[in-house]
């Protein structure tokens, strides 16, 4: 038996992939050329998969792919080849759904508005301008009734993709006694902590009711350009989107206009459709949008879980046992 791993990987990494590979053979590629000459015979690859590799297999059986998003990985020979494609989803479930909590903090409590103000060091109230913070209960007594800053517990989470990343967005959000409610495109067992889960057909439901949207979608075709100027007019005008799913799921031009036309209360985005976000776009102009650099998934985590699945998957491909990560190649997840 024989395993291709290509872009190479350190000394360290590939020592504990060897252990786990007993008496199969591994061959660290260097570069493409020797990749698609050491892939002629291989039952495996683990990697970043190319057309000209895969068309120099005889007998592949199995792709582990490095990532967990496979937009920039499929394409239609590979898609249509028997091999059995893995990736590396569920990594980042728990830091990314910490930093989802994290956005719609900062928006029920407006944080993200009270650091724009320290920068300028002016004390005031968010909302305390036009009379949507009453004092009315007497001096230095805030009235109850202040509809610009939200009790979490009143507010509904909508979330767009309840796989790994989004059950743990619900779990943390439950935790804060919220609503949640979901719409995935395969799942239709509904976790405890979801009111509702719905197909994508039900998404203008999804999005009226929801106080904050969640988009925690993958890339497909069926997801691509999923958001645009029809699906912010369903929005709730008190609404929040946040998208930490992928940036070619929202069109960025008509999220502008929603936001310059008061259609959304914000918006927060760690992933956009061209990365980095130019310097002029729009986009950066608004106080009420938080910007992050596609940092979601950002972990001291990360490295060890990613070799855990590479050792787990090659210990169970050379015992022939049942792989973990199967991906859907015509979905694309």
């Amino acid at each position: 038996m024989k395993i291709v791993i290509h872009p190479p990987i350190d000394d360290a990494r590939l020592a504990r992939l060897r252990a786990a590979a007993g008496v199969a053979t591994l061959r660290n590629a260097a570069d493409e050329a020797e990749a698609i000459r050491e892939t002629l015979d291989a039952d495996a690859f683990l990697g970043k998969m190319t057309p000209a590799i895969l068309a120099s297999s005889t007998r592949l059986r199995w792709v582990q792919s490095f990532t967990a998003s496979l937009e920039h990985y499929m394409f239609p020979t590979l898609v249509e080849h028997p091999c059995i494609l893995t990736n590396m989803r569920g990594l980042f479930s728990d830091v990314i759904a910490d930093q989802v909590m994290g956005y719609v903090i900062c928006f029920a409590r407006n944080l993200h508005l009270y650091i724009r103000n320290q920068l300028e060091r002016k004390w005031e109230p968010v909302g305390g301008e036009g009379g949507r913070v009453s004092f009315a209960a007497g001096p230095g007594q805030v009235n109850p009734i202040d509809r610009s800053h939200r009790q979490l517990s009143d507010q509904t989470l909508g979330i767009i993709g309840l796989g790994a990343i989004g059950a743990e967005i619900a779990r943390r959000a439950h935790a804060f006694k919220m609503r949640i409610v979901a719409i995935d495109e395969k799942r239709t067992d509904c976790p405890p902590e979801v009111e509702w889960l719905r197909s994508p057909l039900d998404l203008p439901e999804l999005l009226s009711e929801s106080d904050y949207v969640v988009i925690a979608a993958p890339h497909t075709p069926a997801t691509a350009g999923m958001f645009g100027s029809e699906q912010f007019r369903q929005m709730k005008q008190s609404g929040y989107l946040i998208n930490i799913g992928r940036g070619a799921i929202v069109d960025l031009s008509a999220l502008s206009i929603a936001l310059r036309n008061g259609q959304l209360a914000g918006a927060a985005l760690d992933v956009f459709q061209t990365e980095p976000l130019p310097v002029d776009h729009e986009l950066w102009t608004f106080a009420n949008v938080i910007l992050t650099p596609h940092v979601a998934g950002y972990s001291p985590r990360i490295a060890e879980r990613h070799l855990g699945v590479l050792l787990e998957n090659v210990h169970r491909f050379v015992n022939d046992a049942e792989l973990i990560n199967i991906v859907d190649k015509h979905a694309w997840y």
